[in-house]
């Protein structure tokens, strides 16, 4: 079992904007005033500036183009809705806002296949969208799949017991916390695990002071090292600028690269990039109208494909 693959899917938007169904709950996205035809063109922009960095990297990058006809302004971030297993299974999930669970395509399941990938099984949790409950792919749920576990930060788009259930079918050992955010003086739940927390090999990036309840913190820091991972802890101002949106790939003769926007970048001290830099050369780039109008980043665009090959 490994933690890290060479190759990624990315879906290149035709409708991004300010997605309102997400923004009830997402507390990182923010309004621009400009036309939405101009920051999709600024999204494809970043995004394209973005692959092309990843590739010359030696990250293979499968790219799909969005569905112009389904209004999806979030497909730009594919992690949510499917997950790609060593053993040859997808997992398909539900979803919070309605105009996201149009992004589901078995077409894209094709494409892989036709590119040798193999798909042996699919786990479909979709249904549970019917009685209200949620849980957003590797955007709730970080795996640690060498150490057979799985982290997640509940939320209204992580229900704790369908989360349970995943942990059951993929074999794994659910490690549960509640991550706050303040907003307007409140202490609200981070949408998603994967913006206050990245898991590489060695290397867990994390805010712990959104980890309000001290035993909660106590068990994920325990679990970690557990787990021989080091942990570099984040502040929630540079959480803020997505310094938790990390994804650890592997580039040309099996490099080892730390991926994440150039606002995360800049947001870390000296120290914090020598101890990334110990396990990882940093590849970032600038996706400053997709943070703001998305408010996700660059771990949110890339969903991991370790899919045995035929």
């Amino acid at each position: 079992m490994v933690q890290i693959t060479n190759t990624i899917l990315m879906i290149r938007p035709v409708s991004f904007r300010m997605n309102e169904q997400t923004a009830v709950n997402n507390f990182f996205q923010e309004d621009i005033e400009i036309e939405n035809s101009r920051i999709n063109s600024r999204a494809q922009g970043e995004f394209d500036a973005f692959v092309k960095i990843l590739r010359n990297n030696g990250v293979d990058v499968i790219v799909v183009d969005d569905a112009r006809e389904t209004d999806t302004p979030d497909s730009i971030f594919p992690n949510n809705w499917i997950s790609f297993h060593a053993n040859g299974t997808v997992g398909l999930y539900p979803m919070f806002a309605e105009n996201r669970r149009n992004e589901r395509r078995m077409d894209i399941l094709e494409i892989l296949e036709e590119r040798g990938f193999v798909i042996e099984n699919i786990m479909d949790y979709t249904s549970a969208e019917t009685e209200g409950f949620y849980l957003e792919g590797t955007g709730s749920i970080l795996m640690d799949r060498v150490n057979q576990k799985a982290y997640c930060a509940r939320s209204e788009r992580a229900d704790e017991e369908l989360f349970i259930e995943f942990c059951e079918d993929f074999d794994c050992m659910p490690v549960l916390f509640t991550a706050n955010q303040a907003v307007d003086g409140k202490r609200l739940p981070i949408y998603h695990t994967n913006v206050m927390m990245c898991l590489g090999e060695t290397l867990c990036v994390i805010c712990l002071d959104a980890i309000d309840d001290v035993k909660e913190r106590k068990n994920v820091v325990s679990h970690l090292k557990k787990s021989g991972k080091e942990i570099l802890p984040i502040s929630e101002v540079q959480m803020h600028h997505f310094a938790g949106n990390m994804l650890q790939l592997l580039g040309k003769d099996d490099k080892r690269l730390m991926v994440m926007s150039t606002a995360a970048f800049e947001s870390l001290t000296k120290d914090q990039i020598k101890v990334i830099e110990r396990r990882s050369e940093i590849v970032h780039s600038s996706l400053e109208t997709i943070e703001t109008c998305g408010g996700g980043s660059a771990r949110c665009m890339m969903a991991e494909v370790f899919l045995p090959r035929s």
